[in-house]
């Protein structure tokens, strides 16, 4: 089994993060691959990610480095091909060059309230996602989710941030735009009102109707962006 457990891992590239159930050995043994994947760890041949989860290292001319991102939390966003979460927040305003910070914190958003937890060198924070999580939309939610946390975008003036998503949002799709107005009136009004200027600014003719009622029209939200960036903000009460 020893052997067999080595081969596979052989196989597997630098930086994968795998389980007992990764390994072409019985159900029922699979406390024994535990246990020889542990004593592997204690000498020194793999690494732990957290308990149950394990990796190859991988090596650069800096020295070792720790499985990427997706690896990280693979199981944490896609379960028995089902998409059950979606990375956001920091990871994400990096990614959309909404900030150059790197993250150290991970936000992951799912349908379910779940606990924090630790895996690596990252803790790990949920987020309440109130629309359904699917392959196809999550790129839009985690556009509108840079909208719902544009005043928690570190080391970024407002308005550089604003600039980078009317830049963002000039690139989607029509779909994608119909669905990220569609989702977007599951979000707080702030988003709401931030998504309407936006598109509206990229396009003269984009009808936001379906926004524009969503919103209570007593209610104002401080942004802090220029009236030379966002100049229809008095009609989305943005200020």
């Amino acid at each position: 089994m020893t052997a067999t457990i080595k081969n596979t891992i052989n196989g597997f590239v630098d930086g994968f993060v795998f389980t007992a159930e990764d390994f072409p050995i019985p159900p029922d043994k699979q406390n024994t691959v535990t246990k020889v994947l542990n004593n592997m760890v204690a000498a020194g041949q793999i690494r732990r990610l957290c308990k149950g989860r394990f990796y190859k290292s991988q090596m650069s001319k800096f020295g070792e480095l720790p499985p990427d991102t997706f690896q990280t939390v693979k199981d944490l966003l896609e379960k028995n091909g089902k998409m059950i979460g979606y990375l956001t927040g920091y990871s994400i305003f990096n990614k959309f060059g909404l900030t150059t910070q790197v993250p150290v914190m991970l936000q992951i958003a799912v349908g379910k309230e779940k606990k924090p937890v630790t895996r690596g060198n990252y803790r790990i924070s949920f987020i309440i996602q109130q629309n359904t999580i699917t392959k196809a939309n999550v790129p839009v939610l985690q556009l509108l989710d840079c909208l719902r946390f544009f005043k928690n975008i570190p080391d970024a003036m407002p308005g550089e941030i604003c600039r980078r998503l009317l830049v963002l949002f000039k690139q989607l799709t029509p779909e994608h735009i119909e669905a990220a107005k569609r989702l977007a009136v599951k979000y707080p009004p702030s988003t709401i009102a931030l998504l309407g200027a936006i598109l509206e600014t990229n396009n003269e003719s984009e009808n936001t109707t379906i926004l524009y009622k969503a919103l209570n029209h007593q209610s104002s939200y401080k942004l802090d962006i220029s009236s030379q960036i966002l100049s229809n903000q008095k009609k989305w009460h943005i200020r």
